[in-house]
């Protein structure tokens, strides 16, 4: 391989020029003149694929890493398929992705299994398989790599929650604040817990916890924290601070509050912090993690005992209650369905008693109170703008008329009607409409004179 090209891409690499260093690189493994040892393909092809995940080409990304993997000598397979796994990741493809990462894990010279175990169970959560993601994030949380293993434990605990454990929630959440993080993710892990306690009936302690994630007044908390905050409150408030039996946490749809999987629908890879690429090792992305150290015992609760078997029986558990969830949701439906049957029933009904939109009475009066300006609004089609200026001419003006009565059918209607004029008089008239659609027209005007009835 051509050393002195391979360095000049790092170089470019490192400085930003992704475009170039994807040139470099590419120039490098084409260079006849410079036969490629064994793993050198794989490791040119790796090195390829980070350039195109920077220049957000994903999919040629995974052509180009799908290469390095072909490199039977290359021997960073856990690497390669951990970057292929956040490359399916970031074109929602979360099926492919959870392969891929499993065999990253599954190579014993892949020295960061937690970046993995983490990339997994963020898929396997937007899969909504939470009992599998939880196996992925304690694992995350277990490996003795982790650096910082809070990442890990907050969404553990959204795992336990949706399998219906707060307890266990709670535990791994309590764990995730022995350790140091930024005062957004420490308020958005107590919101967490503040949930969670409300689920265990612990309200003075949820109530706590809901203050402690605003106290700094930059975090707010979500529909359902809120509401979750004002239960514990009410509680508190009764004298109850801890009750046995409480309503389960509320959870808005797909709200899973974990660092990496947003509430929102948002993509779960940011551009940057996902595919950072590690000057220190140019094989690896990089992962912005903390100083401290961590050792699987500092958070050894007994929620980590929990067999994988356990966390698949909870999980079908809970498709049980998802699939009777479902009925009452079909019983519902039907329940509308009817109300909207009736509802339109009624409305036939009325239709044929010569109701509309707008009414009779707010038609007349409309033309009375303007009437030059009604004639080219209030009357019906077959009208013609001469015959309609003729009819209004006679008419006086008079914004509120009084009505004396209203003859209603189907298809027409007469309302009988008595203006004011200036001089206080009152004048009668008969003032005859068709049916508009839902509404009603005028289809003429004439002086009316009690003796005619």
């Amino acid at each position: 391989m051509n050393n002195d090209l391979f360095q000049q891409a790092r170089a470019a690499y490192a400085a930003k020029d992704y475009a170039g260093a994807l040139q470099a690189f590419t120039q490098c493994l084409q260079d006849g003149s410079h036969p490629l040892a064994p793993g050198e393909a794989g490791l040119l092809y790796h090195q390829i694929g980070n350039c195109l995940v920077k220049l957000k080409d994903c999919n040629e990304a995974i052509h180009a890493y799908t290469q390095a993997t072909a490199d039977a000598a290359y021997d960073a397979c856990g690497a390669v398929n951990y970057n292929l796994g956040m490359a399916y990741a970031a074109l929602h493809d979360y099926e492919d992705a959870v392969k891929h990462f499993e065999i990253a894990v599954s190579d014993a010279k892949y020295d960061t299994p937690y970046k993995a175990y983490t990339g997994m169970g963020n898929a396997l959560l937007k899969l909504g398989k939470s009992a599998e993601a939880g196996v992925a994030f304690r694992e995350a949380a277990l490996d003795e790599g982790n650096p910082d293993p809070t990442k890990a434990l907050l969404n553990l605990g959204v795992c336990f929650m949706a399998l219906d454990r707060p307890a266990d929630a709670v535990a791994s959440y309590e764990s995730a604040l022995q350790f140091g993080m930024q005062p957004d993710t420490k308020n958005k892990l107590y919101a967490n817990l503040g949930q969670a306690y409300v689920a265990c009936g612990q309200m003075q302690k949820a109530v706590n916890a809901f203050e402690q994630s605003i106290a700094d007044k930059t975090y707010y908390l979500s529909d359902s924290a809120s509401v979750d905050y004002q239960r514990a409150i009410a509680a508190v408030a009764q004298g109850t601070s801890e009750i046995t039996q409480v309503m389960p946490a509320v959870a808005a749809a797909g709200d899973l509050s974990g660092l990496d999987v947003a509430a929102d629908g948002a993509p779960m890879y940011a551009d940057e912090g996902a595919y950072a690429y590690g000057q220190q090792d140019p094989y690896y992305y990089a992962d912005a993690y903390g100083e401290q150290a961590y050792s699987g015992t500092e958070a050894g609760d007994h929620f980590f005992n929990a067999s994988d078997e356990e966390l698949e029986k909870w999980s079908k558990g809970l498709a049980k209650q998802d699939r009777k969830r479902r009925n009452v949701g079909l019983k519902v439906l039907v329940a509308i369905v009817l109300l909207v049957v009736v509802a339109f029933g009624a409305a036939v009904f009325l239709y044929t008693q010569g109701w509309g939109y707008p009414t009779q009475e707010t038609v007349v009066k409309e033309l009375f109170a303007n009437p030059e300006a009604a004639s080219s609004t209030v009357f019906a089609k077959e009208v013609d703008a001469d015959k309609a200026k003729t009819m209004v001419e006679p008419l006086v003006a008079d914004a509120n008329p009084a009505i004396d009565g209203v003859d209603k059918s189907m298809s027409d209607s007469t309302v009988y009607v008595t203006a004011k004029t200036e001089q206080g008089g009152d004048v009668q008239y008969k003032v005859s409409l068709v049916r508009d659609m839902i509404g009603w027209k005028v289809s003429s005007v004439e002086l009316y004179f009690p003796s005619q009835n």
